[in-house]
């Protein structure tokens, strides 16, 4: 694959640290939704960013299968229809791997503005999900969510990254 101009050499992901990721955001999740803290209608989905993230990074890993389970599991958590995260993580995945090779040429800031439909996409499916099977309307700052995973999406990124990041001294040894 051609990089960009300016693009660092990455290391290799480790698929512990995907999956743990990916868990650590779930769990998250579930902490938001148990009570500790009222989950407010704007507060953005951290799994859905998660698995947005591998799905755009790494497509062959974590793709649209782990994004319906992950919505599952989520689902049965939350006590939620059946399939109402699972369904909007699974476009979400899809949506994902579908522009990867296309949004990955792009500095951050610019993905983040390129995400930010994907996201509004998700949460619209749920919503409407939810509706459909009879649900209240939780308000309009249900907007909120998808511009503020948006503007975590730099933060996300650098956070994700940071393992992969090759050591920035060179040698005669080591050219990259």
């Amino acid at each position: 694959m051609i990089m960009r101009p300016g693009q660092p050499l990455l290391l290799p992901a480790s698929p512990l640290f995907i999956w743990g990721s990916l868990v650590a955001a779930l769990l998250f999740n579930m902490l938001q939704h148990m009570g500790l803290w009222p989950r407010a209608a704007w507060a953005p989905d951290v799994l859905a960013l998660v698995l947005m993230f591998w799905c755009v990074h790494q497509p062959l890993r974590v793709g649209v299968g782990a994004a319906f389970v992950f919505g599952l599991l989520l689902d049965v958590h939350q006590g939620a229809l059946l399939g109402q995260n699972a369904l909007a993580y699974t476009a979400l995945g899809f949506l994902a791997a579908a522009m990867h090779r296309r949004l990955l040429w792009f500095p951050v800031p610019t993905q983040a503005l390129q995400v930010a439909p994907l996201f509004a996409a998700a949460h619209a499916i749920e919503l409407s999900t939810r509706m459909l099977a009879g649900g209240t309307f939780p308000g309009w700052p249900l907007l909120l969510a998808p511009m503020i995973e948006a503007l975590l999406w730099p933060v996300v990124s650098v956070l994700l990254l940071a393992p992969q990041r090759r050591a920035p001294d060179r040698d005669a040894n080591r050219p990259l």
